[in-house]
């Protein structure tokens, strides 16, 4: 985890009186590399360093995670490639080795360094070969080029904006903002927000002309021609799946992916919300763990939605260490703001608050600085109930009727599916309600069609590319890096990925039971956890809080609301609508009415 800058013009030179602007926007995010910070400003056309006339500029703060050495801090120069690099290339000692059997000589011991290598060996199109998450920009002085790139899962961010010839990259969005010409929202992000639900669904940002790179790509920068284009470096692939060894295969790259993802210098914890995804981390994590591994959960004040007590089957049977943070609605108030900042656009509801402030505890009363999380394992175990009504609709499409009957009776009498369902989640994915606006929008915009499902494995990686995963590894990114901390990802290895969107469905939904393979699969989990029949994730008791404890907050919030004066939504209106919320309306939901309060909070730090 670190944070990284980068500021190039294409067409004439910065001068000095950019240097410190170029510093002090890198050292904007120095909570996300404490450990070292390092600026390099580099003249292409001659091959100088240091020069006070200069074309490329490149900031980093690191978080020592691999290598502690002074010998891992960036920019790293090897002749003429030089890289700022954020992530971890989890599969870097197995790049070295055949690179050193090819008789590449390595001077660190950094995956840093490996980065390097393989460009100069494969090129920019070899990236497919990193088993990790990354962002970075690499300087090839040689061929007067410079290539940025994004992994294939939005896991690290790096965002890009470009005014006449000159274009800034950074790994969070308020480094670019002293650049920006003129603040402004971004009316169509905004529009799907409020109207669907919508973050990072695409390369746009909250604000206008500022962008994502899209994930899975490389920018190409031609320095001679001016030029910028694209390149695709890696696609989903269909694998070949033996039915009969399906659950042993599953279970070696998972296990894999877990290890591969604890090589670190420091020390290692991971997320418990008690779920079978975390539990899986947490169990297979720990047997691969010397010294035993470290756990921290959130638990839900409201007992309904709490998952503690499997929280604790999993600790006491496991013989796992666990520590508990009991989220409340202080923790909304305290920490909204913080949030804000280090999201740095709106976010969907309370729960990121309280993702925000198990981090904070692992920082202040721990020695973790790596902490393992589920994210993406719904995705691609097709656990969200979504995915069984897309799997019956698909069913009927085919005429399937007969199947169709067996799933629905499964869940119904037996398993996990059919009596979680709650119209006020479900309506996103329902045309009839997407296409009628609420009255307090101000704004007009077409909607996403998040209801659309021609082919399941399709739908999955809408959610992994779209709709799901770009939001939770947004949330995750800025939450950890917050404070000083590293959030890997085991369930998103591409390999994983891969191997379970060419799986059958009936391997991960199977006689009304979600994630069938995993739970097949993992024999270390309790049988309690392993066929647990509801799915909660992390819940915080919002409604109960927006109708009452936060009510005198609310309404002082929306007195004089910043967005009813941007023309994004009718503050009367609003009010109305919250109204009608408080008297119990059964077709709002709370998020409803938090995302539209935390997007006024959100305009109020910012215009």
């Amino acid at each position: 985890m670190c944070g990284i800058f980068s500021a190039i013009n294409l067409k004439t030179k910065f001068d000095s009186n950019y240097i410190e602007k170029f510093k002090k926007s890198t050292d904007i995010v120095s909570y996300r590399g404490p450990d070292a910070a390092g600026y390099l400003r580099i003249d292409t056309s001659k091959k100088q360093y240091e020069t006070d006339n200069f074309n490329v500029f490149l900031g980093h703060r690191r978080l020592s995670i691999i290598d502690l050495t002074a010998a891992g801090n960036q920019p790293m120069i090897d002749n003429d490639y030089i890289i700022i690099f954020n992530g971890e290339i989890f599969n870097y000692l197995e790049l070295r080795s055949q690179l050193e059997a090819d008789g590449v000589v390595f001077k660190t011991k950094t995956d840093t360094e490996v980065i390097i290598k393989v460009y100069q060996k494969y090129g920019s199109t070899a990236f497919h070969k990193f088993n990790g998450m990354w962002a970075f920009v690499l300087v090839d002085l040689s061929k007067k080029k410079i290539i940025v790139s994004r992994d294939r899962f939005s896991i690290k961010p790096l965002f890009y904006y470009k005014h006449d010839s000159k274009i800034y990259f950074a790994s969070e969005i308020k480094q670019l903002l002293p650049f920006v010409e003129q603040k402004c929202i971004n009316n169509e992000v905004f529009y799907k927000y409020l109207q669907q639900s919508l973050i990072d669904y695409n390369e746009q940002t909250f604000f206008e002309d500022i962008y994502k790179v899209k994930p899975k790509t490389n920018l190409i920068i031609d320095l001679t021609k001016g030029s910028i284009s694209e390149e695709t470096y890696w696609e989903y692939e269909k694998v070949s799946i033996d039915r009969k060894d399906v659950f042993s295969q599953f279970r070696d790259l998972f296990i894999d992916s877990v290890k591969i993802r604890l090589r670190s210098d420091v020390n290692i914890g991971a997320l418990l919300s008690g779920g079978v995804d975390s539990s899986a981390i947490s169990v297979i994590a720990d047997d691969l763990s010397n010294n035993g591994l470290r756990t921290y959960s959130i638990i839900s004040s409201e007992k309904n939605v709490s998952e503690e007590k499997y929280i604790d089957i999993l600790s006491s049977e496991k013989n796992i260490k666990n520590q508990k943070l009991f989220f409340s609605n202080a923790h909304v108030l305290s920490n909204m703001d913080k949030v804000l900042y280090h999201q740095d656009e709106p976010y969907g509801g309370f729960s990121v608050i309280a993702q925000y402030a198990i981090f904070e505890l692992i920082k202040k009363h721990t020695d973790i600085v790596v902490v393992l999380c589920g994210q993406g394992g719904d995705e691609i175990l097709m656990g969200y109930l979504k995915y069984f009504f897309f799997y019956l609709k698909n069913l009927i499409n085919k005429k399937q009727y007969t199947k169709v009957a067996q799933e629905l009776l499964s869940s119904l009498f037996a398993r996990t599916v059919v009596w979680q369902f709650r119209l006020n989640i479900a309506k996103r994915y329902m045309p009839s309600h997407i296409n009628v606006k609420s009255n307090y929008i101000k704004l007009n915009g077409a909607v996403e069609k998040t209801w659309e499902c021609y082919d399941i494995r399709q739908r999955q990686i809408a959610d992994i590319d779209k709709y799901s995963v770009p939001v939770l590894t947004r949330f995750e990114d800025r939450n950890s890096s917050a404070h000083s901390l590293e959030s890997r990802l085991p369930f998103l290895d591409h390999r994983l990925v891969n191997f379970l969107l060419s799986m059958d469905i009936d391997m991960k939904i199977k006689s009304g039971w979600t994630k069938y393979v995993l739970r097949k699969s993992i024999n270390e989990l309790p049988q309690r956890i392993k066929w647990r029949r509801d799915k909660k994730g992390f819940n915080v008791p919002e409604d109960n809080w927006l109708r009452v404890d936060l009510k005198d907050e609310i309404l002082t919030t929306f007195k004089n609301s910043t967005l009813d004066k941007l023309g994004i939504i009718d503050q009367k209106e609003f009010i109305a609508h919250y109204n009608q919320f408080l008297n119990h309306s059964k077709i709002i939901h709370s998020n409803d009415i938090s995302k539209v309060y935390i997007a006024e909070k959100w305009a109020k730090l910012n215009f």
